[in-house]
């Protein structure tokens, strides 16, 4: 059984893996890297599953290690040499805060509703201009009830108008809706420190007031 600090220099080998390539890295290669076996690789991934690290698919290869993932949920982030898919709206914005080397990304997406294409220089700077709102379906709380289905849902609309007619289409409930400042803000510090070790995740109550100093506020973000 690997130790806690086994686990954690799989933890930081895979997000590094992430940030630097876009990719996961193989189990193999891993493995190979840091002179384990397949099996302990695996039941590091299982551990770092169990604690929120990373998200797998049924076949144990890696999904999400947020901010990054392995699959295309309608987001793409592009650097200087270096091509993300982002997992969500959130997460496609936090990606240039937490790869310091590039000085901005390009992040791009189209509206569910109506299919507009929409593309953003975001940095570490300042929120980027637009009018677009972003539309999280699902309540803060229960993300992690389904985190792949839940990160698929934080998408970023026209306006008001798309999200109406999206809501209409899709039988669901109006979620949150903010402007591209707060998601920016939202999404600024919510990884600090996870390319990092040893890495601490916020307690609830830290993530509660993080959601209120970034604009958010109500049931929804648990405030």
């Amino acid at each position: 059984m690997l130790t806690d600090d086994e686990t954690e220099k799989i933890r930081v080998h895979v997000y590094r893996t992430f940030a630097r390539s876009g990719r996961a890295p193989r189990r193999e290669d891993l493995a190979a890297s840091l002179g384990l076996t397949i099996e302990q690789v695996d039941a590091a991934f299982r551990r770092l599953a169990e604690q929120r690290h990373l998200v797998l698919d049924t076949d144990g290869t890696i999904v999400m290690a947020h901010p990054f993932s392995s699959i295309n949920l309608g987001f793409s982030v592009m650097g200087r040499s270096t091509l993300w898919w982002g997992g969500c709206a959130w997460d496609s914005f936090a990606i240039p805060h937490l790869v310091s080397d590039e000085p901005n990304v390009l992040v791009a997406t189209a509206c569910p509703a109506c299919g507009a294409a929409h593309a953003w220089t975001i940095t570490r700077k300042s929120p980027p201009e637009g009018s677009q709102l972003a539309h999280f379906l699902i309540p803060a709380a229960r993300v992690w009830d389904d985190v792949v289905r839940a990160c698929g849902n934080q998408r970023l609309f026209c306006g008001e108008t798309c999200i109406a007619s999206w809501l209409e289409t899709t039988g669901h409930a109006r979620g949150s809706v903010f402007d591209l400042a707060t998601l920016w803000r939202l999404a600024r510090h919510w990884y600090d420190g996870r390319l990092d070790t040893p890495y601490r995740r916020r307690e609830p109550a830290e993530a509660k007031e993080y959601f209120r100093a970034a604009g958010l506020t109500g049931a929804f973000w648990g405030l």
